[in-house]
Formats: structure tokens, C-alpha cells, sequence
């Protein structure tokens, strides 16, 4: 079979008009880049179609295709006669060149131009980091002329679009030279990978121009000798970075293999932020198409979790299906098999690994009282047995599992998932969340583990337990909670599969994003900043003297 990026150069695109036009837009309202890609500027949105949010079960190394399933889905509802269109999340560079690879889907179920999407795309990481640096940059640079504000502590953070371990922890050394009335100082400081920065959640979480600027102005840089933050907007930062960002916040749209329109904007992590495509770019898709298919990064207890508790409240949207995806060689990691052996059948270990998809499912149905359907990715080496056995399992937990072939067929594969899920979002539903947003920050995630993970609390150290009482000294109540922990696990322990119980979180800091609006609470081992792996995806990506990539998926 061809790979991911031979199959996506051998596609004939349309001209990106033309899919404009499949959502009734005109190109007044694009703003073009090139053939194949443009910018949404639609001055009015009205969302008002049926949503649909794909998730899956926590994530092994065999891969679950969520991304795959989200564009062959929507090709499928295409085929059905359907008025369908994606809200996908954009590619970060470090996955890219990372482990993880791209996120433009897979096989025959594929967001392109795929090598621009996953590259450098329209530029919106690159605004990101920049705009994000720049008030790095402004706070060093008050803290050597003076530092009238009397900053005492810095919180804020630089950030890259790349996996780079050896810049998490560094020191900054500010000389003045000979500058009159300035002062040299070192200091520590560090960098996030952009997907996590919180400018890439505000861009995310901004309705528009203006609301994206008060969320800029908002951002707490660190606290001053009296203890008070001090925000972006103190330091005149926050009219440089929105400029910055004046077209990074308007949504892209591009295409899949098939045709069908696919809004890709915005890309915080799962695992270290919200994990949701933007708000706008949502917006626009339900105000244009009657079907619109999202997806939240890594397994339902980090992105599902987090659009249902946060996005959806922030946006006041909610979907009206949740699809979770998984496959059998997934199950059966879970389930203890062996990645070398996952061709062979292991009903044991599939039935042994189903419990980490049975919770998801009933998360779902249960916490957030939403409809649910289970997406399997087909593998040639899925057997009678096993099919049965996720068929029967699912059944017995009051959801319907559709066996899919997208990867091979596109949106023909998808078709009869695509059915099942028309069907699910006409049953009427209103969503429950995880947590009351008005208990503290403490009860917030104590329920999050209890009624998402499957666990008994959690355990804050020192340090998380300081934060959260200086916040709440200073009235900062009724925010999300965003927990950042291992994508593997439904604990913080990513050696903990499938279904573990017993188990507490262990909290070790809190992180306030003011301008965002939410809370960050950093549990177990996870960093902020990824690193790359020994073979990292890099040693493998070329391009030839044509043009011509080879080895990005």
C-alpha cells in the first residue's frame, strides 16, 4: 500500500473556492493562500448544526486513528447525502518530528495538502510562539531598565514549537553592559513546547479581536513584592501580541481526499492543555454545515474531559454524539499482549483490555449523560472471535460498536459508522459535566479523578496547596480545571493500564492561566516541554532536489 503522503500527492485537490462554496461561502469571504488553503472570515456565526465529538480509549503504541476516524466519518456523512464539515485541530511541529508523527489522518482518510498542514501550514504556531516571546522578551526587558512594577517572581514562561528537553529547565542572563540605570541578573527560566503555552489556549478560547485581546491582557506574568499579579496588560503587552495574532485567529480551511470542507485551527495538547480546536473554528463549522465532526486529543479522560467540563461551558456549546474510537491490537495491549504478537488472536487480552473502553463509555453515557458510539478501526488481523467479543462487551454496556474501514476505503468505510451516529443525534440529551465549577480547586480535581479516571483523589504537594490558597486569597473562584498527566493511563502512572483502581493523582503544581480563564493542575511525571525519542521522526523525513517529501505521516 502507498504511504500516508503518497497518497495524499496523488490526490487531484479542488480549488479551495469551490470547497468554500459546498459550505455557501463566498470569496469575499476567504482571504486565499495559494490554491488549496484560506482563511474563514466570517463576520457572523450562528452555530446551529449537530455536533459530533470524536475521543478514544487512552492511547498505546499500536495507534488508534482518531484523526483517521474524525475525516472518515465526515466523508462518510458526505456520501450519505449529508451537509458535513471537520473542526480539526493544527499539526505542532514536535509530534511531526517527534514519535507521533502528523495529524492530517491516515490511509484514505486524510485532511491536504497533508505536507503543508503538518509543516509550516498558514503560520499560526509560528504567530504563537512569536507573540508569546515577545512578552518574554518585554518582561526581561522591564525587569533591566528598572522593574517599576517591582516584579518579584516571574511566572510566564518562552515557548518553541518543537521537542527539546534540554531547554526546560535553563538560565537566563540579562546584561545591561553599559546601559546607564539598568541591571545585570540571572534568572531561571524555561521553555514549553507552544501547544502548551497559554496563548495557544486563549487563541483557542477567543470569540474575537477584542475578546482575544482582553484574554492577552489578562495573562498573569508572575507577582510583584506585594504579592499581586502583575498581567500583560501592565506592562503594555497586550496590543503588540493580539496584532501578532490578527490573522492567526482566523480559521483555516482546507480539504480532505474526498472533498469534504475540514476547518483546521488551533493545537494545544491533550495531555499538557485543553486539547480542543478553537472556538471560532467550531463556531464557523456549525454555523455552515448541518453535520460537524470535532475531535479532542489522546484518550476521553484528557480531551474529552476537557471539552465537555471547559470548551463546552466556555462556549456554551455541547455535541450531540460522542464517538469513542480504539482497536483490537489496542485492546489487547491493555489487556498485557504483547506488541510483537498483537497479529495473532488473544481473546484473553482483549477481554482483559475492553475495561479501559467500558470506562470511557461509561463517562459518557453515565457522568455526561451524552450518546454514545464505538468506533473500531479495522484491522485484516481482526478475527471472528474478537469482532464478537468488543460487539457483545459494548452491547452489554448499552452502546453500538461499528467495525470501520475508513483507512482503506475513505468515506465509504465510514458510511455505516456515519449512520449509526446520524441516528444517535437525533435522541434528545442535555450535558452533565464532571464537576461543580463554583467547589474549589481541590474538590474539582478529586472529582474529575473520581468520576473520569476511576480513582480514589488526589494528593497535593506543598507547593500546588501555596498556589491554591494564594489564589483563593485573591478571590480567583469558579474557573475550569485543566489536568495535565500522562496520555497512557487513567491514572498519572502510565504503566497502569487498562482499567487500574485504587490509585490517587499526585498533584505536584498549579499553574493559574488568567488570561485563558481556567487552571492548570500538573500531576505525576508529565512535562510541559516533550523530548525527542532515540530514532525521533526526524531521521527519517527528506526531501530530494524536485521538492519531492518522503517519510512524513
Amino acid at each position: 500500500m502507498l504511504s500516508d503522503i503518497e497518497i495524499a500527492e496523488s490526490c487531484k485537490m479542488k480549488d479551495i473556492r469551490e470547497i468554500a462554496k459546498k459550505l455557501g461561502l463566498k470569496e469575499d469571504d476567504l482571504e486565499l493562500y495559494g490554491k488549496y488553503k484560506a482563511k474563514i472570515n466570517l463576520k457572523k456565526v450562528n452555530p446551529k448544526s449537530k455536533l459530533i465529538l470524536v475521543t478514544a480509549i487512552n492511547p498505546t503504541a499500536s495507534g488508534e486513528g482518531k484523526t483517521t476516524v474524525s475525516i472518515g466519518l465526515a466523508d462518510g456523512m458526505s456520501k450519505l447525502g449529508k451537509k458535513a464539515c471537520l473542526a480539526l485541530r493544527e499539526p505542532s511541529l514536535g509530534p511531526v518530528f517527534g514519535i507521533k508523527g502528523g495529524a492530517a489522518g491516515g490511509g484514505y482518510a486524510q485532511v491536504v495538502p497533508m505536507s503543508d498542514i503538518n509543516l509550516h501550514f498558514t503560520g499560526d504556531l509560528h504567530a504563537i510562539t512569536a507573540a508569546n516571546n515577545l512578552l518574554c522578551a518585554m518582561i526581561d526587558n522591564h525587569l533591566l531598565r528598572g522593574n517599576a512594577l517591582k516584579i518579584k517572581q516571574v511566572y510566564f514562561r518562552r515557548c518553541m514549537d518543537m521537542n527539546d528537553r534540554s531547554l526546560r529547565d535553563i538560565t537566563i542572563r540579562n546584561s545591561a553592559g553599559a546601559m546607564k540605570g539598568c541591571v545585570s541578573y540571572d534568572r531561571a527560566e524555561g521553555f514549553e513546547i507552544t501547544a502548551a503555552s497559554e496563548v495557544m489556549a486563549i487563541l483557542c478560547l477567543a470569540t474575537d479581536l477584542t475578546d482575544l485581546k482582553k484574554r492577552i491582557g489578562n495573562i498573569v506574568v508572575g507577582v510583584n513584592e506585594n504579592g499581586d499579579y502583575v498581567r500583560a496588560r501592565d506592562l503594555h503587552a497586550d496590543g503588540a501580541m493580539t496584532t501578532l495574532l490578527k490573522d492567526a485567529i482566523k480559521p483555516n480551511l482546507v480539504q480532505t481526499l474526498e472533498g469534504t470542507p475540514a476547518i483546521v485551527h488551533g493545537g494545544p495538547f491533550a495531555n499538557i492543555a485543553h486539547g480542543c480546536n478553537s472556538v471560532r473554528a467550531t463556531y464557523t463549522a456549525m454555523t455552515l454545515a448541518d453535520y460537524t465532526v470535532t475531535e479532542a486529543g489522546f484518550g476521553a479522560d484528557l480531551g474529552a474531559e476537557k471539552f465537555l467540563d471547559t470548551k463546552c461551558r466556555i462556549a456554551g456549546i455541547q455535541p450531540d454524539c460522542v464517538v469513542v474510537v480504539a482497536t483490537v491490537k489496542a485492546l489487547k495491549l491493555h489487556g498485557g499482549a504483547d506488541k510483537t504478537t498483537l497479529s495473532e488472536e488473544n481473546v484473553t487480552a482483549l477481554k482483559a483490555g475492553l475495561p479501559n473502553l467500558l470506562k470511557h463509555v461509561e463517562n459518557i453515557k453515565n457522568v455526561y449523560k451524552k450518546p454514545v458510539v464505538v468506533a473500531m478501526n479495522r484491522f485484516a488481523t481482526d478475527t471472528e472471535a474478537e469482532i464478537n467479543a468488543v460487539l457483545n462487551a459494548c452491547a452489554a454496556a448499552g452502546a453500538t460498536a461499528v467495525f470501520t474501514d475508513v483507512f482503506l476505503k475513505g468515506g465509504e468505510g465510514g458510511k455505516e459508522l456515519a449512520k449509526t451516529v446520524i441516528a444517535e443525534c437525533e435522541k434528545p440529551s442535555e450535558l452533565n459535566f464532571a464537576y461543580n465549577l463554583n467547589d474549589g480547586i481541590v474538590k474539582k480535581v478529586e472529582d474529575i479523578v473520581k468520576n473520569i479516571y476511576g480513582g480514589d483523589g488526589a494528593e497535593f504537594s506543598g507547593e500546588a496547596l501555596e498556589k491554591i490558597a494564594e489564589m483563593e486569597k485573591k478571590s480567583i473562584t469558579g474557573l475550569p480545571v485543566i489536568i495535565a498527566k500522562t496520555q497512557y493511563s487513567l491514572s498519572d502512572d502510565a504503566k497502569k493500564l487498562a482499567r487500574p483502581t485504587g490509585f490517587k493523582i499526585k498533584v505536584r503544581d498549579i499553574i493559574y492561566k488568567g488570561g485563558a480563564g481556567f487552571v492548570v493542575a500538573v500531576a505525576g511525571e508529565i512535562m510541559l516541554m516533550p523530548g525527542l525519542s532515540k530514532v525521533p521522526s526526524a531521521e527519517h523525513i527528506d526531501i530530494d532536489g524536485n521538492g519531492k517529501i518522503t517519510g512524513l505521516s
